[in-house]
């Protein structure tokens, strides 16, 4: 049988049937994933401006978005409505270069263990929630503007002494100088390090230890950087005290927010670094006071 439109009349009822059910589906679909989300956000102008918290509706959001994706949503509805848009720092956008850091309703990267800001997704939040979003908090990381803090300290203590002397000449062979597994690994798990500042950022004496330990043991464990081994100490710690940074009291709360999870153990091996630099520094005297 041939309708009036000249198409079979059983195969246009299927194909009418699927195009419509197809087209049901995704709007369904489309209206499930869609969610949206409150968003109290600092906004400050630069360093002199007080700033103050704004609050945003964040709308045409996805579970599957990440955080900074959610973000530039927001920042394009602004700009299409002639605001300023949220200024926040990025660049890789893959977990490895730190660049994305925020204080996610007073966490910093958020929620999640070992990860960053732009690998957290919106599927960690509830549609309709509130969400917090605050840039460092630390008198060494002054906010440059909203959400962008300056954190040029940590490249002043890496100046100070994260280096390794250089012999120029031939190249050396690769297996010159031999490195055991276990050690080789210890500097590695050091060297993960991405310079974030969530340990200074969760810390409440905003102490850079964590970070500096770091830097001071993936360079203090391998023979490369014996020749400065414990100038690179004394030289890297006075230079987190110029910066402003406060001291450790063991909170451990560094170490919960790394998303690289590096382990306050860094701390112990750069504190008995320093105390081996100062007992040589001394020459095996002891330091007498007039305390």
């Amino acid at each position: 049988m041939i309708d009036r439109d000249g198409c079979n009349g059983r195969d246009g009822q299927r194909a009418a049937s699927q195009e419509g059910s197809g087209a049901g589906g995704g709007v369904a679909e489309q209206r499930q994933n869609l969610m949206s989300v409150r968003l109290r956000v600092w906004r400050q102008k630069n360093l002199q401006d007080k700033g103050r918290f704004e609050e945003y509706e964040a709308t045409r959001l996805t579970p599957d978005m990440s955080f900074l994706e959610m973000l530039d949503v927001l920042n394009e509805d602004l700009q299409r409505d002639g605001n300023e848009p949220i200024a926040f720092d990025s660049d890789c956008r893959e977990g490895i270069c730190g660049m994305c850091s925020l204080v996610i309703d007073g966490v910093p990267h958020g929620p999640g263990r070992g990860t960053t800001t732009c690998q957290i997704y919106l599927r960690s939040f509830a549609d309709g929630a509130t969400i917090t979003i605050e840039p460092w908090r630390a008198g060494a990381f002054p906010v440059l503007r909203d959400l962008i803090v300056d954190r040029s300290a940590f490249d002043r203590i890496i100046a100070a002494g994260g280096y390794a002397s250089v012999n120029t000449g031939s190249a050396a062979d690769a297996n010159a100088s031999l490195i055991s597994q276990a050690r080789s690994e210890e500097a590695f798990d050091a060297a993960a390090c991405i310079g974030c500042g969530a340990c200074v950022a969760t810390c409440k004496n905003a102490s850079a230890m964590l970070f500096v330990s770091a830097k001071v043991k993936h360079l203090n464990m391998l023979p490369q950087g014996q020749p400065e081994r414990r100038e690179r100490t004394v030289a890297m710690l006075r230079a987190m005290d110029e910066e402003g940074f406060g001291h450790c009291t063991n909170e451990y709360e560094c170490e919960a927010v790394c998303p690289k999870e590096i382990s306050v153990e860094h701390i112990a091996f750069l504190n008995r670094e320093y105390l081996r630099a100062q007992v040589i520094a001394t020459g095996f005297r002891p330091v007498v006071t007039d305390e």
